[in-house]
């Protein structure tokens, strides 16, 4: 299936709908011609490794992709944590995961801000 103007409709977010930023995006997708694949990270967390290859392909830092205002942050001591030790953290606790990440055909966005998505759009 494609979306108009060719482009593929495929489409992946790890949403939350708790978060306006991650409700936001979605509509975008779809706003786009997507119908994306919608992962509830907190139900179903991505692996370490799967986590690890979304922030690479993001073309992010670790630390970018960690919710630094999240109480848990602070409480694991995590400002001064390897990007190892950022990962296992989120892996163990999904809640520190920053949102939405977006993968398509084009490639993969942290939507912080949502306008960085329209780049794989």
């Amino acid at each position: 299936m494609t979306a108009e103007g060719g482009r593929s409709s495929a489409a992946t977010i790890y949403h939350n709908p708790k978060c306006s930023t991650s409700r936001k995006t979605l509509d975008l997708l779809r706003d786009n011609g997507f119908e994306p694949t919608v992962v509830l990270y907190l139900k179903e967390p991505p692996s370490r490794d799967a986590l690890a290859t979304l922030i690479a392909e993001a073309g992010i830092e670790v630390r970018a992709a960690v919710r630094k205002r999240e109480s848990l942050y602070a409480e694991l001591g995590l400002a001064d944590a390897s990007d190892d030790d950022l990962l296992d953290a989120m892996a163990a606790h999904p809640i520190l995961i920053e949102r939405p990440f977006v993968t398509t055909a084009k490639g993969t966005r942290l939507a912080r801000p949502i306008d960085a998505v329209r780049e794989v759009l």
